[in-house]
């Protein structure tokens, strides 16, 4: 209140206002006995007067209707007038009724004051809107404007005639700066076709587009349909390159700040969106319960999940985050993005290799951690084909460094982050991940409760083949695949890092959970959708070339091994897999961890020698299920 007090505008609109409770106290009297008044209505119109300009000023002041910023009023702003013009009213006539008990009074007269002072303040608020929406007003203060408006627009057509697509029509109205006219709708609900949105008509359906762009000269088309599925937005797509329209889309709603959709937000559609992984659900509560005011360490901090599980955990407000990472560069671009993109402060940031105990004891010491989440990995599956002692150093000893180190110092939870690759796995990479859930297992029973959430691939993440395909797209091809079958789970990073935060809540020690993964995409369709979003023709502006499988390659990923018992949790997307009978062969916990631990020892002096056929001789002696497919180190 005292902020509005100096303001000027403030005494500006009060004024108008009290001039609009006359008018509305004197207009009601005028109605109500048809421009005749008599002596007595004179008497009371004059005595009324004050009492109710100082309860309508009262309670429009208390109620909040001075706070608004009337150039943006809606429909919550006359939902405030309106609650202030009925209690005014209210109070109003329990006075005249305790005073003079209505004698002399006319009912109608407040219920006419009741409305007009309703009409009259909310017209008055609506006007201003209308006027800072004026061409008149925007040519007088916005010189920009003025140029941009001696440009041709362009126009375009939204596809979508939802929620997304009204907020984006709004916006473009509101920013007359920007170079669009919007002359209409497309949607596939055959109920919305004909009608209006804001003035502006549903033409008709998607497959409609292209006579309606050519008969109303369209240029582009703005994609609104952020809950659709990949073959919808793929559809789409293909029917705008049909015409010649340039395009654009809205992301999916989980990457919209609050749900709000922006004009800002659209961008160039990706092959995320053909992807068409429905927006994730989270148990917002569940996963507060075990972040908030806690202590988290990442590592592999600025790796792709690493990086986005910080941006994540930071909403659950943690009393610290320590960030811890081997690449410099890497925890350099996570602490950047943390400080002047997120604008979060409370972290640390730790340079190590998390095979390095005497680094990584100190900092559990320094700032013992209440939450490990260890997303610190080799994940290259040619490049540990050609090095399996880092595989052995950095993704085994690393994991048993943390896990010995989380149990050490009472660590609440320990997530790993694994892979679908140690699913009978056929490579170092997936052999390595597949002796670090095991490993795990042989910590049960400690305070500490250690999980796995294992999943397939991640869209976009470092190293995958979508960066790989829009390279070579862009240097005009080959794009390169090693079979034509060959076929992978995908989830974009955004997900997978919302579900690892979703199973760590869940797991109450010892589980693997599995992340629902969907429908594997074959590679070659992938390449083909990357091309064609490109606005290239696969096979005739760009070649498809198809190589051999790679060393240690799959042409199908699994999610389970055969014998494993998958249940659900209570969140319909994570399954988890429970070590029922695991230590069955070795008598007990205590057996199978003795029997662990000799073979490690076995691999890391295997390790030590760089001798990559011993090693993998020793990965097999723990992993049994492990397929070598390097003929030259088959035992």
């Amino acid at each position: 209140m005292i902020t509005q007090l100096r303001n000027p505008d403030f005494y500006l609109i009060l004024t108008i206002d009290l001039l609009l409770f006359l008018l509305a106290h004197a207009g009601a009297y005028v109605i109500r006995f048809d421009l005749m008044l008599a002596g007595t209505e004179w008497t009371h119109l004059w005595s009324l007067l004050p009492l109710i300009i100082v309860i309508k000023l009262l309670c429009f002041i208390t109620t909040g209707v001075y706070r608004g910023m009337w150039r943006y009023v809606s429909i919550n702003d006359l939902f405030t007038i309106l609650k202030a013009t009925t209690v005014s009213s209210l109070i109003l006539v329990t006075m005249i009724l305790g005073i003079y008990r209505f004698e002399g009074f006319s009912r109608g007269m407040f219920m006419l004051d009741w409305l007009l002072t309703f009409v009259l303040v909310g017209g008055s608020r609506i006007l201003i809107r209308q006027g800072f929406n004026s061409e008149f007003f925007k040519n007088s203060r916005n010189k920009e404007y003025i140029y941009k408006t001696k440009q041709i627009e362009k126009n375009v057509i939204i596809i979508g005639a939802g929620d997304a697509g009204e907020k984006i029509l709004r916006e473009i109205r509101d920013n007359r700066a920007l170079d669009y006219r919007v002359v209409g709708f497309v949607d596939d609900d055959v109920k919305k076709i004909g009608k209006s949105i804001h003035g502006v008509k549903v033409m008709g359906r998607f497959d409609d587009l292209p006579e309606i762009a050519e008969k109303k000269k369209i240029v582009e088309a703005l994609i609104a349909i952020p809950s659709a599925s990949g073959a919808q937005k793929l559809r789409v797509v293909d029917i705008c390159k049909s015409c010649g329209l340039h395009f654009k889309t809205l992301p999916g709603m989980s990457e919209i700040i609050d749900g709000r959709v922006s004009i800002k937000s659209l961008r160039d559609v990706c092959y995320e969106d053909l992807l068409g992984r429905p927006q994730v659900t989270l148990q917002g509560e569940a996963i507060r319960g075990y972040l908030a005011q806690k202590v988290v360490l990442v590592t592999g901090a600025g790796g792709s999940i690493g990086s986005e599980l910080c941006r994540r955990i930071i909403n659950y407000k943690p009393a610290l985050m320590v960030l811890v990472d081997a690449s410099d560069s890497n925890l350099y671009g996570i602490q950047m993005d943390m400080k002047h993109h997120v604008r979060y402060l409370d972290y640390v940031t730790v340079l190590a290799n998390v095979n390095d105990r005497n680094v990584m004891e100190w900092t559990m010491k320094t700032y013992k951690p209440d939450v490990i989440f260890h997303a610190a990995a080799y994940k290259h599956v040619p490049m540990l084909e050609r090095n399996p002692w880092q595989a052995v150093q950095n993704n085994i000893l690393g994991a048993q460094t943390m896990m010995e180190l989380s149990v050490k110092y009472l660590v609440e939870r320990f997530i790993l982050v694994s892979t679908d690759k140690a699913v009978r796995p056929t490579n170092v990479m997936g052999a390595s991940k597949r002796i670090c859930e095991r490993l795990m297992y042989s910590f049960m029973g400690n305070t500490t409760r250690l999980m796995a959430v294992r999943f397939g691939n991640v869209v976009g993440s470092a190293g995958s083949v979508i960066p790989l395909f829009r390279k070579q797209i862009e240097a005009g091809g080959p794009v390169t695949i090693t079979h034509p079958e060959v076929t992978r789970f995908f989830m974009t990073i955004p997900e997978a890092s919302q579900l690892i935060l979703q199973a760590g809540a869940l797991g109450t020690g010892g589980e693997v959970f599995i992340l629902e993964m969907g429908t594997p995409v074959k590679i070659a369709d992938m390449a083909r959708d990357l091309i064609r979003l490109s606005g290239k023709e696969p096979d005739r502006d760009i070649e498809i070339r198809f190589d051999k499988l790679r060393p240690g390659e799959k042409l199908y990923e699994e999610l389970i091994t055969e014998g494993e018992g998958i249940v659900v949790t209570s969140h319909k997307k994570i399954m988890v897999l429970k070590p029922n009978g695991c230590f069955e062969s070795y008598g007990d916990q205590n057996g199978y961890k003795f029997w662990l631990d000799e073979r490690l020892s076995e691999l890391y002096a295997a390790a030590e020698t760089c001798d990559a056929c011993l090693i993998k001789e020793k990965l097999k002696a723990i992993v049994p299920e492990y397929d070598m497919q390097d003929t030259e180190c088959v035992f």
